[in-house]
């Protein structure tokens, strides 16, 4: 049966340029995820992991290799079209949050969707996303009024209000105690059972990347171990 690749990364390079020194952040990585998949990237600082996640969800460019994502040829797209395949493609959860302090929980929710054009049914479609993540009484809520674990919760139905072909979850429990952590560990994982999201989560956490299927460890800029 044909696997059905949701990211193909080939050869992936990132270079940057220190004055004289040349730093490879990436140096060669190759990986490929299939669809429906939860995936812990892990590697020590400097280990090139956060260079990979910026590249796998369509925040930077590679200096070489090639990157599919959802069938869509991405490495060598302008700054504008990225973002419109980052908008469509890519949902992000990140460690602090990153709501929006003045405004509603619901609204924050509707971001993507308003950067998406999207005019009719927006609200129906935030609504459904907070109801996903059971917080159906905390709508009009601000981020201020919410719990670090609820303002998470916010933060996963922002990401996955778009129906993105993947998730990126970049450190998604670090602000957490470690029971509001499995919480939101556990909410992720059951959208990935009732919705086949793909899950690619960042985490220096052993036990939360106990809990994916698939572990890839980066060293130095390469592919460490990959099962």
């Amino acid at each position: 049966m044909k696997k059905d690749w949701v990211i193909q990364a080939d050869g992936l390079r990132k270079i940057y340029q220190m004055g004289e020194v040349e730093v490879r952040a990436l140096d060669g990585v190759s990986l490929k995820i299939e669809r429906g998949d939860v995936v812990a990237i892990m590697g020590p600082s400097g280990s090139g992991k956060s260079t990979l996640m910026n590249i796998l969800g369509c925040l930077d460019r590679p200096s070489d290799g090639e990157y599919a994502l959802d069938g869509e040829a991405v490495s060598q797209l302008n700054d504008d079209q990225l973002a419109g395949i980052r908008n469509r493609k890519v949902g992000f959860v990140f460690q602090s949050f990153n709501l929006l302090s003045r405004t509603t929980a619901l609204a924050n929710v509707e971001l993507p969707l308003r950067y998406a054009g999207m005019t009719e049914g927006r609200r129906d479609k935030a609504r459904q996303a907070m109801d996903a993540v059971g917080l159906t009484d905390r709508m009009y809520h601000r981020p201020t009024e919410l719990s670090g674990g609820q303002q998470q919760r916010v933060a996963i139905a922002r990401a996955l209000v778009n129906q993105p072909a993947i998730i990126m979850a970049d450190e998604p429990t670090g602000n957490l105690d470690s029971k509001v952590g499995q919480e939101i560990m556990n909410l992720l994982l059951n959208l990935n059972r009732e919705r086949g999201t793909t899950l690619i989560i960042v985490t220096h956490d052993p036990a939360i990347a106990k809990q994916t299927r698939r572990t890839i460890r980066l060293r130095d800029g390469l592919v460490e171990s990959d099962r």
